[in-house]
This record gives structure tokens, sequence and C-alpha cells, in this order.
């Protein structure tokens, strides 16, 4: 364990730091173990984001439960209806949030037993790269462990994805930590919060692309917008929405059919005022397994928080 003497980049509390890893790991266990054959996405959904808000915290980014070729950013829409299949390969990636100190974990789910190897290969990836890190390690040498970890077994990394800093506030900030090796000669720091997020797949194609499905923005900030119920989203999103991304699910409260919902979430878009995360996906057939922990980096080592 680190000492709580040690300083965190920006000066945040050390004691908050892994009191928030500590929740996000119980709720991803929670999610983990709600996540069985015929259950309802959003039934899961609904449960461990509640978990947190029943314990004090918010959720740092909307429960993802990406499925099989989806490699990220599948939360459920706003009155879904999907299920968890026999054979699914549910990626499960969630974290918990208070006075801007954010969490971030996950963990693969595998419904058809079919797929041990390529979750073991991220399991391996991540365990790789969390012995490499400590202060004043090159991200690129981090990468290069995560990506023989995976190759050993037999699978590919998905390059276009990997880990990376995290800050208050800022789940996704400064360094960017490969999961293969890119050669990039940044340095760790002692007391960055980082997370190590290994994708592994059995698929030919080892970069991610955009689907045309987004569930899943983060809120600029207010910008002019003429349609009414663009407004009321916006205000809502001021309101209770400014830091972290959300789900639009979670409006529900201020659109009264799915059609404004997504009306008023596209005049925002294309006013400049949300960004948007579609889900990443590889060509259909091909499976991703995923596994993440947040750890603090140290001296001579590093010490896992999401635990």
């Amino acid at each position: 364990m680190p000492d709580e003497d040690v300083e965190i980049s920006g000066e945040v509390d050390i004691g908050l730091v892994k009191d928030v890893g500590a929740f996000s790991f119980k709720a991803l266990q929670k999610a983990k173990s709600m996540v069985k054959v015929g259950i309802r996405l959003i039934d899961v959904a609904d449960a461990v984001e509640g978990l947190l808000k029943e314990n004090g915290y918010t959720p740092a980014f909307p429960l993802n439960l990406s499925v099989n070729n989806e490699a990220a950013h599948y939360t459920p829409t706003l009155n879904d209806e999907k299920v968890f299949r026999e054979g699914d390969l549910v990626k499960v990636d969630f974290g918990a949030a208070k006075d801007g100190i954010l969490g971030d974990n996950a963990v693969t789910v595998d419904l058809g037993g079919n797929n041990s190897a390529l979750i073991q290969a991220a399991e391996e990836a991540v365990a790789a790269g969390v012995a490499t890190v400590k202060a004043g390690v090159e991200v690129g040498r981090v990468g290069r462990a995560i990506e023989e970890a995976i190759t050993r077994r037999g699978f590919r990394p998905i390059k276009n994805l990997g880990g990376h800093g995290v800050e208050v506030h800022d789940l996704h900030a400064s360094v960017f930590i490969p999961n293969y090796d890119n050669k990039d000669d940044t340095t760790l720091e002692e007391g960055q919060v980082i997370a190590i997020e290994p994708f592994a797949t059995d698929g030919k194609r080892e970069l991610v692309v955009e689907s045309d499905i987004c569930e899943i923005f983060s809120f600029y900030g207010e910008v002019p917008v003429r349609h009414p119920i663009a407004r009321k989203i916006q205000s809502e999103l001021s309101s209770n929405y400014k830091s972290e991304p959300f789900a639009a699910r979670w409006l529900s409260n201020v659109a009264a059919t799915r059609f404004e919902l997504y009306s008023g979430l596209t005049e925002l878009y294309r006013a400049g005022a949300l960004e948007r995360y579609p889900i990443l996906v590889l060509p259909e057939g091909s499976m991703v397994a995923q596994h993440e922990v947040e750890v603090l980096v140290e001296k001579d080592s590093c010490s896992v928080l999401t635990k």
C-alpha cells in the first residue's frame, strides 16, 4: 500500500482516491455478478448505477456493457429490452466518482465458456503492465509488456485503445498508456493516477472504428438553441451533468418520448454543446476481451487502487 503521505498529482487527497477506487471495484463486482443469460442490460445498469448513488457516489461514466465485437461505449438505451445471450462475451467497464475524483476499472464475463483464453490474455496483460509501472518508466515500455502478454497467448492487442491518466473531473487525462510498443518515451511520474487498460482480440483487425450508435455524451457548456426540448435538456445538463459523461437514458425525466430525447440531443450536438462517445467496434465475428485497473504510480512500483 502507498504511504498515506504520498502526494497525488494535483494535490488530491490519497485517502479519497483510495476510497473511490475501492468502491469502483465493489460496483464492478456487483455488475459482474448480475451479468447472466436472459438478464436485461438495463436492469444491471440501473442496479449498479443506483448502488453508487445510495452510497454517496455518482457514476464516473455510464456503465458500459459492450458485447462480443463491441469493444467499448455500449450503455443501455432508454427503455432498452436487450438481454444477455448464451455465448456473449461481455465487457463490464465502470467507475465511481466523488468530489471530482474518478474511479475506472473493467472486467470481461464469458457467457459461453469459449473465450477463457482471450480473457486470460487481457488479464495477464494487465498484470504485465502493472509490474512495469513505476516513476520514470517510459509508457512505450509499459505498452511492450502488455503487447507481449497478449501475443504470447496468440491474440492481438487493439492498438487505438489503451490506458490513460486520471485527474480531477478528467477520466482520460494527460498520458496515454498504449497496448503495444509505440516507442513513446513519455515517462510516468510519481503520484500520477493512471489506468492500465488492455483490449485483446481474436480477430485480424487491430483498430476499432466508431459505429453509428451513440448513447454516451459529455456536456461542454450552454449554447444558443431554438427547439424547446433542446433548451430543456440543456438546462438539465447544466444543473446535473456539468462534469462527467452521461447516458441519454438518464434524461428520461425531461423528454416525453424517445423521439424528443434524441432530437434534442442531436440539436445540442450540432450546436457544439455536446461531445459524443459512439460505440467502438471490430468487424462482426471478432471477439474482444478487456481488463482494467487504476493504479497510483510510485517511486519504485505502483499500487492498485481498484481492489
